[in-house]
């Protein structure tokens, strides 16, 4: 008998926008309107200056441990997409299309602060706390997808991580059960080439990462991940495959310009060469680029953009340290909508013992019953 082919695939690359600023218009037709670029370009830089100075709050004793997220703001244009009734599962490395989802963004600074009110997600957003470890949440996003399918819900469920997470179980178990399911789940690789300290090269055989998303049945792509046409493009199809049963996954090739987070010296693994050209491959140069060839931006209105800038951030980080500070029964009255007897006792008296709670029974004359034995 002739051998047959058993499987055939093959991934398709997009990039719209070059590291020139050059745009395929056929591509980009029905995609990013001038004025969206425009707002993007404002709102990537402003992401930018403060990730600029979460690392200054960081060096000097004023944040805790912070994962800068240059080079990877063209995540934004997801948000763009996305609706407002979808969900965005977060790793920890997309400030700004969580920003622009909705999320204010001071609460990523009081994450990061050590403020757990930080992860308190606004009433009506759709929208889960980060993800510090590497690829669990992306189970809880197939889950999101299963109920909205099952509740006949329009909804669509986004989450990002990096190409590490490739390497962990729960991506694969993720990815097979939205599969299966037929689950409105988009999954995005930001592949930056780095999972940490390991290049691509020591994690997998893999030519793509994209292609890892074929054993499930998902519908597969990769993309420039620093051009925000593509992006954008990427995700709008997503949606209308996600609610048509077919979940996607999206590899984005990305850099990651800083170190991996403030408690990481990249210099000790990575070659200067290789920063050096991923730098021009800046998702905010090329779209400058884009607008000033369209006489859509020039100096005068940069100058004035980051003054701009320097406000709404000192404003962010203004709400984020000045937020009043917790109280020690804040534990309590955040556990249950309304608070059991015995949660109030200790809430109120701060112990756990019954003496503690009702220090009159340590005398011997005319003693108070426990309220028990009462």
């Amino acid at each position: 008998m002739p051998i047959k082919v058993a499987y055939q695939a093959t991934i398709e690359y997009m990039q719209i926008l070059d590291e020139q600023g050059v745009l395929d218009a056929d591509l980009a037709r029905d995609t990013l309107t001038d004025d969206q670029v425009v707002m993007l370009y404002e709102h990537m830089s402003m992401c930018r200056r403060l990730d600029e100075i979460a690392f200054k709050l960081q060096r000097s004793g004023r944040l805790g441990t912070y994962p800068q997220n240059m080079g990877q703001e063209a995540i934004a244009s997801v948000a763009l997409a996305a609706r407002k009734q979808d969900w965005m599962v977060p790793c920890y490395r997309e400030n700004a299309a969580l920003f622009l989802h909705g999320l204010p963004p001071e609460k990523i600074l009081q994450h990061w602060m050590g403020d757990e009110r930080g992860n308190q997600i606004p009433d009506g957003l759709n929208m889960l706390p980060m993800s510090i470890p590497i690829g669990t949440h992306m189970l809880h996003a197939a889950g999101i997808g299963w109920a909205a399918k099952l509740r006949g819900i329009d909804q669509v469920a986004f989450t990002f991580f990096g190409d590490g997470s490739t390497s962990e179980g729960d991506f694969h178990e993720a990815c097979n059960f939205a599969g299966v399911m037929e689950a409105p789940v988009v999954f995005f690789c930001q592949n930056n080439g780095w999972a940490i300290s390991t290049p691509r090269k020591k994690q997998t055989r893999a030519e793509t990462f994209a292609q890892k998303g074929l054993a499930y049945g998902l519908k597969v792509r990769q993309v420039d991940g620093n051009d925000i046409f593509a992006i954008y493009k990427a995700a709008q199809e997503a949606i209308v495959d996600a609610k048509a049963g077919k979940p996607t996954l999206i590899e984005t090739l990305t850099y990651r310009l800083g170190d991996h987070t403030t408690a990481d010296d990249a210099r000790r693994y990575r070659d200067s060469d290789e920063l050096d050209a991923a730098k021009k491959k800046d998702p905010l140069i090329r779209v400058r680029k884009y607008l000033e060839s369209k006489d859509l931006w020039s100096a005068d209105l940069e100058d004035a953009m980051v003054e701009r800038n320097k406000v709404k951030v000192d404003d962010i980080v203004a709400r984020a340290t000045n937020i009043e500070a917790p109280k020690t029964s804040d534990i309590f009255d955040a556990m249950f909508a309304t608070t059991p007897p015995e949660l109030a006792r200790q809430r109120d008296t701060m112990h756990t013992h019954s003496l503690g709670q009702f220090p009159q029974q340590e005398t011997l004359s005319n003693p108070t019953p426990h309220p028990a034995h009462a």
